[in-house]
């Protein structure tokens, strides 16, 4: 399995025209050399159908948004782990506030991922489903409060206890899974109090996403970690 130094900035992709086709390689090239001047972690989770045109354009990790559970054969439609290793991907985010999954699927497609050695970012809502996703032993919990994604009012400052508890109520039943935040994230001083928090890495989106000056916010987001 791929391994992700901390901290770690992770950016999706979303479905954002800004991050689509080329401008997904465009951007994920913008992540790549700011991880270098920087000396950062930066990860990137482009659409499914720019997975492989991205994977061969970096060599940062690329990650999928999504993966289903499931053997190859009759899964139409569906995003499967196999394929993604194929496309040259280090891993997947799973259960996004914006495509949940039920819980055996999750599970099982944990279990796939790391059959085929791949890195799980699973995402969650609160505390207590966080703690949940714990205990199916993924890489990675990042914690986001569906209200606060795309609002630019970030979690780690506007609701640190979800953070702090998150940690707290993790730690008791995975002293080893890399924890995350997500949802509003924006600048240099959101990862700084997430990291404070107890965070060892951020997830987001639209602030590098859908920016129309991408170099400078990363390097703002990043500018904390230099000291790690």
């Amino acid at each position: 399995m791929v391994q992700i130094e901390l901290p770690v900035v992770a950016i999706n992709f979303k479905t954002y025209p800004q991050a689509t086709g080329e401008r997904a390689v465009l951007l994920a090239q913008h992540c790549e050399s700011v991880a270098k001047e920087y000396g950062v972690s930066i990860v990137v989770a482009p659409q499914t159908p720019d997975l492989y045109r991205v994977s061969r354009a970096v060599d940062i990790p690329v990650f999928a948004q999504h993966m289903d559970p499931g053997a190859p054969g009759r899964h139409t439609g569906h995003v499967l782990g196999e394929t993604l290793v194929e496309a040259g991907c280090s891993g997947t985010l799973l259960n996004h506030s914006e495509n949940r999954m039920i819980l055996a699927d999750l599970e099982e497609a944990v279990r796939t991922a790391e059959r085929l050695h791949l890195y799980t970012i699973v995402c969650t809502n609160n505390p207590t489903v966080s703690v949940a996703a714990a205990t199916l032993a993924p890489s990675a919990v990042a914690v986001e409060p569906p209200e606060l994604i795309g609002t630019g009012i970030s979690v780690s400052q506007a609701q640190p206890e979800i953070i702090t508890g998150t940690v707290e109520k993790i730690r008791a039943v995975n002293p080893d899974v890399t924890i995350l935040c997500g949802a509003g994230i924006s600048t240099g001083e959101d990862v700084r109090a997430a990291l404070d928090l107890g965070a060892q890495g951020v997830l987001l989106a639209s602030a590098v996403a859908k920016s129309d000056r991408p170099v400078e916010v990363l390097k703002s987001l990043v500018e904390p970690l230099r000291d790690c």
